[in-house]
């Protein structure tokens, strides 16, 4: 039971199918593209948190004390730390499931 999930579903073969004339990778498995996405993902989104918490507390300074204002700021600050919990929490699934389903290039992506 090696072939766990999608790992070795031959991109190279389905594009060969869909456009005969194009060259697509035939090393290129569905396991491999996630692999090399997820380092990807995980630095968008953290980015994308610290600009989202910095727009949070920017609009919290400038509320003027205006209650709407910095209710709406802390809501974005709070969304902001939800999405980091949910980021990381992620990040412990996707590890936990490549060590249970042994999936060395997913547990060695941040090594």
């Amino acid at each position: 039971m090696k072939n766990l999930l999608a790992q070795k579903i031959d991109l190279g073969i389905i594009q060969a199918t869909a456009e005969p004339g194009a060259n697509f990778n035939h090393n290129a498995y569905v396991g491999t593209l996630i692999t090399s996405a997820l380092p990807w993902i995980y630095t968008i989104s953290g980015m994308l948190l610290l600009v989202y918490l910095i727009f949070g507390g920017i609009q919290l300074m400038l509320s003027a004390g205006d209650p709407k204002a910095a209710g709406a700021a802390k809501s974005h600050i709070t969304n902001a730390f939800i999405g980091f919990f949910i980021i990381f929490i992620a990040y412990w699934v996707v590890q936990l499931f490549g060590i249970v389903l042994g999936l060395t290039g997913i547990t060695s992506i941040f090594q």
